[in-house]
């Protein structure tokens, strides 16, 4: 039988609402795995890398860990953080699936070990000894890290961008104008401001405390844009004309984008990276459960990945 949990994560919020699920997409047949054929984390990540064509070279591999690993427990989160490690390795997980990097920079191991993570200078050397303590932990304790990002961020129904628009209730058919990474839903004509309250409303399931609102509040919104992580800068998609842009803040510059919305009434919200991908993650971790029945898969929820502090 098929086993899923989920787990809150110390420091970050709990999500409390199911996410309506989409359709798999992929090779979703279930994958029997045991004493004869167990499943590897070479094997999880073969897997993964089927579900969607990608361009390569892809950040989507094994990042740290011995590929020959026997898959015990699998868990997904968005970002690795150590913490979170840490209590996976707790509930007898030994692999992990996340979209994010392990090691400070998009490319992982291989921007130190090319020198490009970061210029010379002292910060770089403090880096550089977090990330061989965090590594050494990792083989330490035979876990495996496996990224799914590029897959993740472009598979079809399930991926970042729909399972954000999903969280916000939206549908596929809502969908009026997409590319790659983006979609463009309508909504009922209404002011930018009250579709801004419902986003706040929605996203409160991942602990984002609010959110950042630029443009005209006035404004008449009949439809509302998508993207996926850092691929949903405004200015990237202003010809598939949504009405009111939803940013994430690792993507807005307060002299770029926000002054734009600002100066042409523009409506702009802008919301965290790790609310926006959040969701997604967890349609990663049906997506596992339900190829994978036999395996335990364990969610570690994050959400927004700040704390909010007010005086």
């Amino acid at each position: 039988m098929k086993r899923r949990t989920f787990v809150n994560t110390a420091g970050v919020g709990l999500m409390t609402a199911a996410l309506p699920i989409g359709r798999f997409t992929g090779r979703e047949q279930e994958h029997v795995s045991g004493p004869e054929n167990p499943l590897t984390a070479a094997g999880l990540n073969a897997y993964l890398r089927s579900l969607c064509e990608v361009k390569e070279p892809s950040v989507d591999r094994i990042i740290t860990g011995d590929p020959t690993t026997v898959v015990n427990k699998i868990g997904t989160a968005w970002m690795p953080y150590w913490d979170t490690l840490k209590e996976a390795a707790a509930t007898g997980v030994n692999v992990m699936v996340v979209h994010e990097p392990t090691f400070y920079t998009h490319w992982d191991l291989d921007a130190w070990k090319q020198g490009q993570a970061f210029e010379a200078s002292e910060g770089r050397d403090q880096y550089l000894e977090q990330v061989n303590r965090k590594k050494q932990w990792i083989e330490d304790n035979g876990m495996v890290v496996i990224r799914c990002h590029d897959v993740w961020d472009k598979i079809p129904a399930i991926g970042i961008p729909f399972a954000l628009g999903q969280a916000l209730g939206f549908t596929e058919d809502d969908i009026i104008r997409s590319e790659t990474y983006y979609n463009v839903y309508k909504t009922v004509s209404s002011p930018a401001i009250d579709i801004a309250r419902k986003i706040t409303t929605a996203l409160k399931s991942a602990s984002q405390p609010g959110i950042a609102f630029y443009g005209n509040e006035r404004y008449l919104v009949n439809s509302v844009g998508i993207g996926t992580g850092c691929i949903c800068d405004p200015m990237q998609f202003m010809g598939l004309e949504p009405d009111l842009f939803i940013s994430i803040d690792d993507t807005i510059r307060t002299w770029t984008q926000t002054t734009f919305a600002a100066d042409t009434g523009r409506p702009l919200v802008v919301i965290n990276h790790g609310t926006s991908e959040e969701y997604g993650i967890r349609m990663l971790n049906e997506q596992l459960a339900n190829a994978f029945p036999s395996i335990e898969v364990i969610h570690f929820n994050q959400g927004c990945s700040y704390k909010w502090i007010t005086g």
